[in-house]
Formats: C-alpha cells, structure tokens, sequence
C-alpha cells in the first residue's frame, strides 16, 4: 500500500505545490494530489498548475494576506524552475 509520501514523491510535485492545487481545486489533499500528479506528467498540465498558483497569489493579493502571496510566490518560482516548459506559457 502506497502512503500519502509515497504518492507525494511519485507525483514531481512539491507539498506548498499540492497545497495551492487543493486550495484553488476546493479539494483534500490526497485527491489535490493525484490531480497534480495527472497535471503534471499530461501535455497541458504544467501550464494548468502555474495558472493555478497564479490564481492563488491573486486571491491572496485580493484579500490582502501579504504573508500568503508572498510564500505563494516562492511555490511559483520553485515550480517554473524545476518545470522549465511553464515559460512557455
């Protein structure tokens, strides 16, 4: 049986990258989980994941949670640097 690290390690997604999916998604985090997984490993995820996040540094800004957007914004760049084809987006 697979272990929600297990699954967290198969996935190429960080737990703050799981989070913001679950978070954008209204979703637990087993099944933000396996979305970003399917995402990720899929043509047109990538780009879906970095509009998600994005999403969620906007409701932050909207709801002036400066600390929020702030460690947001660090989930971002970590996914576009270890995502590299999310420039093309």
């Amino acid at each position: 049986m697979l272990t929600y690290q297990d699954c967290l390690e198969l996935s190429d997604l960080t737990e703050e990258e799981i989070e913001a999916i679950a978070q954008h998604e209204h979703l637990p985090e087993m099944a933000a989980l396996e979305l970003g997984s399917y995402l990720v490993h899929s043509a047109d995820g990538v780009p879906m994941i970095k509009r998600i996040i994005l999403d969620d540094i906007e409701d932050a800004r909207q709801r002036e949670h400066t600390e929020k957007v702030l460690k947001l914004k660090l989930v971002l760049k970590h996914f576009v640097d270890t995502h590299p084809d999310t420039r093309k987006s």
